[in-house]
């Protein structure tokens, strides 16, 4: 099981966050103070997403903006599939046209 520690405050994070932002290894530190390495770059990690900085490039509205767009993309690809049926049917082919459900 592994170990737990009461949750560090904001602002210890906060430095630890500005020493290896300023040139420093997660591991000096480490090795100095309490939390390990790995919470620190954890700690890095959450700090750089949450200020924008992640590492596909995109800014948390962004990311929101662009979940958004392929939400509606769908939306529209069924809408468009369902008219394709129903244009089908209106002229008397099958509706079950093994070429409209392939994926493009």
């Amino acid at each position: 099981m592994p170990k737990s520690h009461p949750q560090y405050p904001a602002e210890f994070k906060r430095r630890f966050i500005e020493l290896v932002h300023g040139g420093r290894n997660p591991e000096e530190p480490a090795q100095k103070f309490e939390p390990s390495a790995q919470a620190i770059r954890n700690w890095m990690r959450r700090a750089d997403r949450y200020e924008g900085r992640c590492q596909d490039g995109l800014t948390t509205e962004e990311r929101q903006e662009l979940q958004k767009l392929r939400r509606e993309n769908k939306r529209l690809r069924e809408s468009q599939m369902a008219l394709g049926m129903v244009r089908r049917n209106a002229l008397g082919l099958p509706a079950h046209d093994p070429a409209l459900f392939r994926r493009r």
